[in-house]
């Protein structure tokens, strides 16, 4: 049965935020908000919680699962980026995005796309998101909550609770944080535009 913490989204309990993270760190798999709209997140390296992710959401690797940041710094550990990209990213950062990049080897190879060794990589615009990824000091893995047979992710925490109590360890009640997912922008050759989502892509010239 899934515990239900409902954080403040301008002012973040701090305990109820060291508890998540704790969750994270024993393996579990957790509802939280972001920018764009409420996630599935796990420990980065837990294939027993990743592979629970792929169950809910009925997908495999080739559906890029991401790696959300705290902030940029944390994600040029993680993704191969040049001078030139990484000042595109600043402009972008934190915000509705989703950046396909080449992975670095401190991301596990069971995460990656099976073919290209690619990750998605965003920093959220969203208080509770940012307070967790501080507390757990590195990066979550994560895919937008879109349940199979739905055309839009989940909004409402105490019915995403009716659906999934039994299938993640914690939902966090943030409040609403819409149904438009990211920008997702493929910078593994040049700036491709694969999808347009929250993020306003005149940044990148798009």
């Amino acid at each position: 049965m899934a515990q239900f913490f409902a954080i403040h989204p301008e002012n973040p309990q701090e305990r109820l935020v060291k508890q998540a993270a704790e969750i994270v760190r024993q393996g579990g798999v957790i509802v939280y908000p972001t920018d764009s709209c409420y996630a599935l997140g796990c420990q980065m390296g837990n294939k027993e919680a990743m592979e629970r992710i792929l169950a809910i959401r009925q997908i495999d690797l080739k559906h890029h699962l991401t790696l959300m940041c705290a902030d940029l710094s944390e994600l040029g550990t993680y993704a191969k980026v040049d001078n030139s990209q990484f000042r595109q990213l600043k402009a972008a950062t934190p915000g509705a995005y989703t950046f396909i990049l080449p992975a670095t080897k401190e991301v596990p190879n069971r995460t990656l796309h099976p073919k290209r060794k690619t990750i998605g990589l965003r920093v959220p615009d969203n208080k509770i998101a940012l307070a967790l990824l501080a507390e757990l000091g590195e990066p979550m893995l994560s895919c937008t909550l879109m349940l199979p047979e739905e055309t839009e992710p989940q909004t409402d925490p105490y019915e995403i609770r009716n659906l999934l109590e039994h299938a993640v360890d914690l939902i966090i009640d943030g409040g609403w944080c819409g149904t438009e997912p990211t920008t997702v922008i493929d910078m593994t050759n040049g700036t491709e535009l694969i999808r347009q989502g929250a993020g306003d892509t005149s940044v990148f010239g798009l």
